[in-house]
């Protein structure tokens, strides 16, 4: 039988990363940051001089990513690409926005795809994109899609930059995130949408405490999910103190 999936699709800024990590280290299950996976073939090619558009080169620079994903007991996973620790290098604004112009390709995601559904064994996956509930994982035994007003997720992302030493403005960070949504939302393949039966929550004034809570709730109400047993004694002891996204 296959592992069971957790989706957790939104666009940028929803909080999608942070709950599905969340999640997938109180199940005990593993974690997909399939926006890593752009985020690093974005600075691959900018590493091995390829364009953007290029998209020939960028699906055999994609068939052969030579990347690593290492999981930390009190940190984030580090990220790897061909011997360098690039965990923060593909965090930027420019990174996320060259993820969104790669991952426009057709020819990009379908040379990503089998690596990222590889991520799939016991004892589950819990899974953050753009995609993962629509095209990746279909059969998905949950699909939650996260949304928020682009101001919201501007604020959000303002506070993560102010606290890393980072100058931007709250006009150009909404305005990138609206060009970023377009471009996801428009793309030939795997457009940014829900799935038909995903469950979208909005979490415009909701923490991350909160999101979780919501989803626990909905993994609850699944009577022949795999991790229900125990689950609400498991949450019940999680303290979350970080209200940023």
């Amino acid at each position: 039988m296959k592992a069971p999936v957790i989706t957790i699709d939104g666009a940028s800024g929803t909080g999608k990363g942070t709950v599905s990590q969340l999640l997938a280290n109180r199940l005990g299950w593993r974690f997909l940051d399939s926006g890593a996976l752009y985020r690093v073939l974005a600075l691959a090619a900018q590493k091995h001089g390829v364009a953007l558009e290029n998209e020939k080169a960028l699906e055999v620079l994609g068939e052969h990513l030579d990347v690593q994903f290492i999981a930390q007991e009190t940190a984030n996973s580090s990220i790897i690409l061909e011997g360098e620790d690039v965990t923060e290098a593909i965090r930027s604004e420019k990174m996320g926005n060259a993820a969104s112009i790669v991952g426009a390709l057709p020819a990009v995601r379908a040379s990503l795809l089998n690596r990222q559904r590889a991520f799939r064994y016991a004892p589950g996956l819990v899974a953050d994109g753009r995609d993962m509930g629509t095209v990746i994982f279909p059969d998905a035994e949950l699909k939650i899609f996260l949304t928020a007003t682009p101001e919201e997720r501007a604020l959000r992302r303002l506070n993560q930059l102010k606290e890393r030493g980072i100058n931007v403005t709250l006009l150009d960070l909404i305005e990138e995130l609206r060009e970023r949504d377009k471009r996801d939302q428009e793309r030939t393949v795997a457009p940014l949408k829900p799935a038909l039966d995903a469950v979208v929550i909005n979490t415009d004034h909701l923490s991350i405490h909160q999101v979780v809570e919501r989803i626990v709730w909905e993994i609850n109400q699944k009577k022949t999910f795999p991790v229900t047993s125990g689950l609400k004694m498991i949450f019940a002891e999680v303290e979350v103190t970080e209200e940023v996204y």
